[in-house]
């Protein structure tokens, strides 16, 4: 099934514009900006089959150059992110086999977006360490995997933000570590969540190749200076404005509908 929303030569550069921005934001903490594509493709009026697949794609693009810069900087640590791929993969490829009524989806991707929006601005303590017993943590990071993972099939959005200050509560890793593992952790959701949709439902990305070229070179860039140069806590507070903003446009669109 293809669902496919027209846009003008200029409407749709306008959206790459938009896309390169969020991508260079995201990339340079590690994240591939799923939730901001999705919640920018709802208020644009995109149809709710077609928004997770190429959130996902998008994300895949974006982790796939930021995953290449914290792995070649040494900051990817495998023991870190595997329990939270054993679980979400699996749960990821559950999340993009499920059709949900185009309600649900919006009020699911809203509750993601409005919790990511507390989790910058009220969970701002990232330094903060929970003393937890070994197996404590292994159980919390296989939870929390298969949470996340399912959100990324269903949604397109990665969970890169909720899991980058869940590894350092954790104490499992330092901000570049978890910013390596985020950036992994969804480029394999991605996979997981877009393999799953293909096999149901399939949408031509062609005309949306202004928006896959514009993540590309904002991912190239942002998980450059984010792996070299950058701190976290500087450009999540750009984060923080983006993903409000969108919540705020999505909250509205609910309201009116």
């Amino acid at each position: 099934m293809n669902e496919l929303v027209t846009f003008s030569t200029s409407g749709i550069w306008m959206i790459a514009v938009l896309f390169f921005i969020l991508a260079l934001a995201y990339s340079s903490v590690g994240l591939g900006g799923g939730s901001a594509y999705t919640a920018s493709m709802v208020v644009l009026g995109f149809g709710s089959l077609s928004i997770p697949f190429i959130s996902l794609t998008l994300n895949l693009l974006v982790t796939t150059l930021g995953s290449y810069h914290f792995i070649k900087e040494r900051h990817a640590r495998l023991h870190l992110i595997l329990p939270f791929l054993l679980t979400s993969i699996p749960m990821a490829y559950l999340g993009g086999a499920l059709h949900l009524p185009t309600a649900v989806f919006h009020w699911i991707l809203f509750a993601s977006l409005s919790i990511a929006v507390l989790r910058i601005y009220f969970w701002r303590h990232t330094a903060l360490q929970l003393a937890l017993a070994p197996g404590t943590k292994l159980a919390v990071s296989l939870l929390a995997g298969s949470v996340l993972g399912l959100i990324a099939g269903i949604v397109g959005i990665g969970g890169g933000i909720y899991l980058v200050p869940l590894i350092i509560i954790l104490g499992l890793g330092n901000a570049h570590q978890a910013a390596a593992c985020g950036a992994i952790f969804i480029w394999m959701n991605s996979a997981a969540g877009l393999l799953s949709r293909l096999q149901y439902n399939q949408i031509d990305l062609t005309p949306y190749l202004p928006l896959l070229l514009a993540v590309i070179a904002g991912g190239a860039l942002g998980s450059y200076v984010g792996s070299t140069k950058f701190s976290a806590k500087t450009v999540e507070k750009v984060l923080g404005l983006i993903v409000t903003t969108a919540v705020l446009l999505l909250g509205n669109k609910l309201i009116v509908s």
